[in-house]
């Protein structure tokens, strides 16, 4: 409910998944968005973030992910603020995402990829993943990728309102008309996912 304090009206829960908890990650969260009361005022989304994989694991878990019935797919991607595995930018995109999340320095190919599976490329307002907001802008912007801004909240520290969250485009390079087509993009995505 914090979230709907905030303004917001559609969230998606993507807890971090491996082989280690991928069944149990999936069964609660599936449990918990099918008992969200139908009336409230913010619609919940069940997702799943891929998170640190060998990268022969992405397709295998996304495909695992949709059969039980997850609705958005994060995938980890290649931030500079953390160890990654290099490649795991290429591996998630070629899995069954929606969203690849903080891939840093992706590469004009990473971002045709993206445009050619209609795959959302992440800028963010969390700290560290965000300083390479701008390249991931500037790369989908050029290539047609569509983008989506997202605050990637582990705390309730993390959550800001959604100007804030469009202030996170503007200082990525964005204009507000190029936000807006960011927004009504995510609009229509949320609405395939039920939302």
């Amino acid at each position: 409910m914090r979230y709907a304090a905030a303004g917001y009206k559609v969230i998606a829960i993507t807890d971090h998944v491996d082989y280690s908890n991928i069944k149990s990650t999936v069964k609660a969260i599936l449990e918990f968005v099918q008992n969200w009361p139908k009336n409230s005022q913010i619609k919940v989304l069940a997702g799943i973030e891929l998170t640190h994989l060998p990268l022969e694991q992405f397709k295998p878990l996304a495909k695992y992910a949709r059969s039980q019935g997850i609705k958005v797919i994060v995938a980890h991607g290649e931030t500079l603020v953390e160890p990654v595995i290099k490649g795991t930018n290429r591996a998630a995109l070629e899995a069954d995402i929606d969203i690849l999340a903080h891939p840093g320095l992706l590469s004009e190919e990473e971002a045709k990829l993206a445009k050619q599976k209609n795959i959302f490329l992440e800028i963010t307002s969390r700290k560290g993943h965000c300083d390479t907001n701008g390249h991931v802008a500037e790369r989908a912007l050029k290539c047609g990728a569509k983008l989506i801004i997202n605050n990637d909240s582990h705390t309730p520290e993390d959550i800001i309102s959604p100007e804030e969250l469009r202030e996170t485009g503007v200082k990525s390079g964005l204009s507000q008309k190029e936000i807006d087509k960011i927004y009504q993009d995510v609009g229509e995505f949320l609405k395939g996912k039920g939302a």
